[in-house]
This record gives C-alpha cells, structure tokens and sequence, in this order.
C-alpha cells in the first residue's frame, strides 16, 4: 500500500492556502499522506501524535511544526484527546515566483525550507509568538496574510528554539512499497522502544526472516533498525528533558543502559549533549 498523494489548492484569490480546524479528533481521517506542497501546522493546545517521516512521537500543550515538500506525515489530530483546534498553513516553494526566494534577502529563509525537508519541531518563545500569529492570520486580507507569512518565516528562520525530526531526508520515495507493514513495525517500537532491541521480535511483526527484514527496513527507511530506535528514543527523550527530571532518570526510561552511550547517540541525532539541549529549553521556558 502506498502512501496516499494528496491534492492541494490554494484559497480563492491567494496563493497559497490557510486552514483553521476546530473538531472533534475521533471524526477527522488523520491518514499519513504527502503533498509538494510545504505546511506549517500549530496546534492551539491539547496532547496528540506527531508523525512526520519517519519520527513518531506525542506532544503536549500544542504544537508548532514546519513540514517540507513531499515529506509524508499523518494529521496532529490522531490520537488527541476531546476537541481538537489547528492553524495550518499549506504553500508551494514558489509561490511568490520562481527566483523569490533565490534573492539574497531570502538566504535564512531559504535554509530554513531545506531544514524543513527533514520536519522542524519549535517550542518555546517562538512557539508562542508564532502560534499567536497564526491565529490572527485568518482576520487579515489576502495581501495581510501574504506579508505576515514573511515575516513569520523570518522569525523562524532566525529561531534557535527548534529540534529536527528526523536524522536523514526522508521525503517520500515513489518506489517506496508496503506502509501497512511500515505502520505494524512503528506500532511495535511504540510499545517496546524502552526494553532491549530484539530484531527477532520485530522481524516476526513484519512478516519476514531476520535478514530479510533488515534488509528492507534499510531500503525502505535509509537507516538501520537499530539507527530508528535509538531515534525514537531520542525523541521520547528530548520531551522528558523538558520536565525535571535527571539526564539519568531520563537515559534509563527511554531504554538506554548506559548514560554515556546515550549521550552519544543524542549528540548524533540533535547535534547537542542531553545537558545543552536540557538548558536550552529550561532557558526558554
């Protein structure tokens, strides 16, 4: 089963489109899907999951994500709890024009699309300077929201309140096959990312011997079984280090047994140690 294209139009009389959600989570196909098309979604508040690439994880207290082209995601809604509300922001690189964002004024923003091709998580100021933007977008005029679009892609591109979702490019490959045993593996880290990698287990949740699956899971993912753990553990960390718990506690929760090999691997995904990103967010609380 291939992941689903879906088709995308920009509001009458602008060029590109600005959605704002207000429904009950349990009503709305929050399907994983892909489209050229970049989006920014902020979510008001609430908890849910965050599925963009190949980064699974949950927020809480809403959320504010920059996706890139063809960068496959599910709906913010899925597994939110009661009424779910989002802001989401859909547009084409070019959509000021070909060369728009070639000119020097654009460089930073120009970086910031090419970071978003691996889903930009942002938290912290920027997250509450831009959510408030966002939300005041759908009271402005067509050549309003055009302007304030700009400058919100300015003060992201400025941020330093950010964590990238996923290691590789993991835009959609079009010879990519199989999501259904995609989604039973991601459902299978979900419940035992905290206890011992066992390829075995994994390999019999896919259907397939164990080299066999290994060598799928590289082809279809570009990394390792291993390499996606170790990832969605990080990212299971990076939420824990936002509360006050220990570097250890935290090490030692996410399935990790040794803290320094966990520092290791967080420095490989985040580009910073456990104590810097920890900083960082108490910082900018």
């Amino acid at each position: 089963m291939k992941t689903p294209f879906e088709k995308i139009q920009p509001d009458e009389g602008s060029s590109f489109r600005l959605l704002h959600l207000k429904i009950s989570s349990n009503i709305f196909p929050w399907n994983y899907h892909y489209h050229p098309e970049y989006e920014m979604v902020y979510v008001h508040y609430g908890t849910g999951r965050r599925h963009v690439g190949n980064h699974l994880s949950y927020y809480e207290d809403g959320d504010l994500v920059l996706i890139g082209s063809n960068l496959p995601h599910a709906g913010f809604g899925y597994d939110a709890l009661d009424e779910h509300e989002e802001t989401v922001i859909q547009f084409k690189e070019d959509f000021l024009g070909e060369e728009f964002f070639d000119r020097p004024e654009m460089t930073a923003v120009k970086a910031l699309f090419e970071r978003s091709q691996h889903g930009i998580h942002f938290f912290g100021q920027t997250k509450k300077i831009v959510g408030n933007r966002l939300k005041k977008m759908l009271q402005l005029t067509h050549f309003g929201r055009m302007i304030e679009l700009l400058s919100i892609f300015q003060i992201l591109a400025n941020s330093e309140d950010y964590i990238l979702l996923n290691v590789a490019d993991t835009r959609y490959d079009f010879n990519q096959k199989d999501q259904a045993r995609i989604k039973r593996i991601y459902e299978y880290v979900e419940l035992s990312y905290q206890a011992p990698i066992n390829i075995k287990q994994v390999a019999d949740v896919a259907h397939l011997t164990v080299p066999s699956f290994c060598n799928y899971f590289k082809k279809v993912m570009n990394m390792t079984y291993t390499d996606f753990v170790n990832e969605y553990r990080i990212n299971q960390a990076c939420k824990l280090l936002m509360t006050e718990k220990s570097i250890t506690d935290v090490c030692f929760e996410c399935g990790f047994s040794n803290v320094s090999y966990f520092s290791k691997v967080f420095k490989q995904v985040k580009g910073k140690s456990p104590m810097q990103f920890k900083n960082l967010v108490l910082r900018k609380k």
